[in-house]
């Protein structure tokens, strides 16, 4: 097994022994291949959530707007409203999709670390209980690659 494949799997693991019950793990991989392979935001999030039109300004981004250490960049979602699921995309890397989380009970708020880089938009779509999308955008700008260089 790679060590890389092990280790996400562990931390999959562990992150899901301490989430709500209503948490499900859907394999995206599998189930939308050509978003995790897509080299923009654009193609990633019409591959995982089809070309459907989104809503701003519902959702709330708060990343630093200079990351030191592009190997550990906090991205911080938060809303009002809460969502089915919440799918984080950036543009600093060759493949574009970071991490989607799906939750029946609602998810209003999340935290996660993700890898840059370089300095890129980060964007985050949002599936509402009502079917919409809603989306928002933040620039990142990176001091320091955090992909080997």
């Amino acid at each position: 097994m790679q060590r890389r494949k092990f280790l996400s799997l562990g931390a999959a693991a562990a992150a899901v022994s301490v989430l709500p019950v209503g948490l499900s793990a859907t394999d995206f991989r599998a189930t939308a291949p050509k978003a995790w392979e897509a080299p923009s935001s654009r193609e990633a999030i019409e591959a995982l959530f089809g070309s459907s039109k989104m809503i701003e300004g519902q959702i709330q981004i708060k990343a630093p707007k200079l990351a030191e250490n592009g190997g550990a960049v906090p991205i911080s979602v938060k809303s009002k409203m809460a969502f089915t699921t919440i799918a984080i995309f950036q543009d600093a890397n060759p493949r574009s999709a970071v991490a989607v989380v799906e939750s029946e009970g609602g998810i209003s708020d999340m935290t996660t670390k993700i890898k840059m880089r370089k300095s890129a938009n980060v964007t985050v779509v949002a599936k509402g209980a009502d079917g919409k999308l809603y989306s928002a955008v933040q620039k990142v700008e990176v001091s320091i690659g955090g992909c080997g260089g």
